[in-house]
């Protein structure tokens, strides 16, 4: 009986999302659904339309940390636009917030990854109280 739940319990820990494994702050975004999902702890716990990548440019695919953080920023290299509440993840790109939300889950960018500005501030937010280390962003096509 020990042994069958010791294995029950090992099962659960290896494959349940909200273990320890899948700890602290997950942010997906799945290029082909333009859409970002965000999970605390294993737990979903937002889901929100993004715009990335419009053809001809490219939104990274892979898995990062998020690099710096800057509650104000404007692209020097795309006419200064805004980018409230940037979490850039690789290079010059960012998850960052947009003013021109009816474009929302469309690809539409030059590769960043663009989210309503209530939605930039809180997800800012959340990589504030969890770190650079203790959130990681997934970009999946």
């Amino acid at each position: 009986m020990r042994r069958l739940l010791f294995l029950a319990m090992l099962f659960t820990t290896i494959w349940n999302p909200a273990s320890a494994q899948y700890g602290g702050l997950r942010v997906r975004i799945d290029l082909s659904q333009q859409l970002m999902t965000v999970s605390e702890g294993g737990a979903l716990r937002y889901a929100w339309p993004v715009s990335t990548a419009r053809r001809g440019y490219q939104t990274p695919v892979g898995t990062y940390h998020p690099q710096r953080l800057e509650p104000v920023w404007y692209s020097s290299k795309y006419d200064w636009a805004p980018m409230p509440h940037a979490i850039f993840f690789r290079g010059g790109y960012a998850i960052h917030g947009t003013y021109e939300t009816r474009w929302l889950g469309r690809p539409v960018s030059h590769g960043c990854v663009r989210l309503s500005p209530g939605h930039a501030r809180r997800l800012y937010d959340l990589v504030e109280e969890y770190g650079h280390s203790g959130t990681t962003i997934v970009v999946t096509r």
